[in-house]
């Protein structure tokens, strides 16, 4: 990591409240001088709004879009990995819903993912950026995401039991040497998710603990013997030729509406390596091998998909500058 790049808050301890804003960005180079402008001062609204209520731990990530990156920073390197969300289409249709599954592309420019233990924080300075951005952004997907239980998503599993921690954690999501220039920054891949709840309650526990591969009251993995190879589990534990596991980091929240009928998982997963999550992503959807999808999503419909990548909050700063 270069000696003076300070990365972003990518691993912020878990959150009680979050909200996800994706915007698109109009064009120009007016729009352009705005946006960059407000980059460099998203660490300084973070201060000013959390500094009222520190115990709230309030934090914000930000990543930009394949895309916007070569309008904002023409002059700069590229990232190695940055390219806009590839879609993904099964090939076998789904044993519930008949149909193949989808993982769309949908817009995004910039992504601010903020957490905190209070959800007037979160709002709050959701507000503030947006007001900074005025007329150059438009806000094409809004989630606000809540801790549920301990830890669970709505479909009543713990959700991130694997994610790692201490240095583990810093070496997964925090690109290094193998892209010297943007050494402290990291990748992060964003889906909706909406549950069918009414169909996956009608499963017996036993049903719905096959499908995702662990226990559903203590979260405990189920045995290789016993855990089917379309669980979802399976099918997201990757292992590299030496024998060692390739993991991320993911921030999911659940999210959902009483009243409009809608539940949901907003999928955010981080890495210094987004070919990792791609994988996962592939395996889910297509199988492998092809055909052998996951399980989950005959009860789990992806309906947005976005790619970012998160600069150090030096590199924001300074680019604005």
């Amino acid at each position: 990591m270069a000696a003076k790049a300070i990365p972003q808050d990518v691993l912020a301890p878990p959150a009680r409240s979050a909200i996800f804003l994706v915007l698109t960005v109009r064009d120009g180079d007016e729009a352009a001088d705005t946006v960059r402008g407000v980059l460099g001062d998203v660490a300084a609204l973070v201060r000013s709004v959390g500094f009222r209520i520190p115990e709230a731990q309030l934090s914000c990530v930000t990543g930009i879009g394949s895309d916007l990156w070569d309008r904002l920073y023409p002059e700069a390197a590229r990232p190695a990995h940055l390219h806009p969300f590839r879609a993904l289409a099964g090939t076998v249709p789904s044993v519930v819903t008949g149909a193949a599954h989808q993982a769309p592309s949908t817009p995004g420019d910039l992504l601010f993912h903020i957490r905190s233990t209070r959800q007037d924080t979160c709002f709050e300075l959701s507000r503030q950026l947006m007001v900074r951005l005025g007329e150059v952004a438009e806000a094409v997907d809004e989630v606000h995401g809540f801790r549920y239980y301990d830890e669970r998503d709505l479909l009543g599993f713990v959700d991130g039991t694997e994610n790692p921690g201490g240095a583990i954690a810093i070496d997964t999501v925090f690109v290094g040497d193998e892209d010297h220039e943007f050494a402290g920054s990291s990748y992060v891949i964003v889906q909706k998710y909406l549950h069918d709840l009414d169909a996956w309650g009608r499963l017996t526990v036993e049903q719905q603990q096959l499908i995702v591969g662990r226990t559903k009251s203590d979260d405990i993995e189920l045995p290789d013997d016993v855990k089917p190879t379309n669980s979802h589990v399976a099918v997201n534990t990757i292992v590299d030729t030496d024998g060692n596991e390739q993991r991320i980091v993911r921030e999911n929240m659940p999210f959902g509406s009483a009243g409009a009928g809608e539940f949901g998982t907003f999928f955010c997963g981080y890495a210094a390596d987004p070919r990792i999550t791609e994988l996962m992503l592939s395996r889910m959807f297509i199988g492998e091998p092809e055909g052998n999808y996951d399980r989950i999503l005959d009860f789990s419909r992806a309906v947005t998909g976005c790619s970012f990548f998160v600069p150090t909050a030096s590199f924001l700063e300074d680019q604005a500058d």
